[in-house]
């Protein structure tokens, strides 16, 4: 007997805008929609495929009538990649996003954001080829 991981659920105030914005850090779709909730994702999934092998988890978020009053417990980690860590983070700023501190301290390696309604996530290193960041190979 075993589970698979299908899907991540964030509580939230406005199911809407917070999917969009999710939405485009992630080039994801929205994938199915009721009163208070939006599910989102890079593929629709289906019982069978779920049931034959892990399969890249859904977003889902639900309107709840309480705010986000602490920092969260579990968070999103994202990379860019087809540009550089900074150009992705002005990216998300452009979309919502804000940088935010919650202890980590100078010199990380990582950018601590927060999506529109404050929930903390990470932007790490980039995963972009170094040619589609002006490198050269040899240094």
């Amino acid at each position: 007997m075993t589970s698979r991981f299908t899907e991540l659920t964030v509580d939230c105030d406005d199911p809407e805008r917070l999917a969009a914005f999710w939405c485009e850090v992630l080039d994801f779709k929205v994938i199915d929609r009721a009163e208070g909730k939006v599910e989102i994702g890079s593929w629709v999934p289906t019982v069978e495929e779920v049931r034959a092998r892990q399969m890249p988890p859904t977003l889902v978020f639900i309107r709840v009538p309480e705010g986000k009053t602490a920092k969260n417990r579990l968070h999103l980690d994202v990379s860019p990649i087809d540009g550089s860590t900074e150009d992705e983070v002005t990216r998300l700023l452009g979309l919502g996003a804000t940088r935010t501190d919650v202890g980590q301290g100078p010199g990380r390696s990582w950018v601590v954001m927060a999506d529109p309604e404050g929930n903390e996530f990470d932007v790490l290193r980039t995963l972009a080829p170094d040619d589609r960041l002006g490198k050269s190979l040899g240094g």
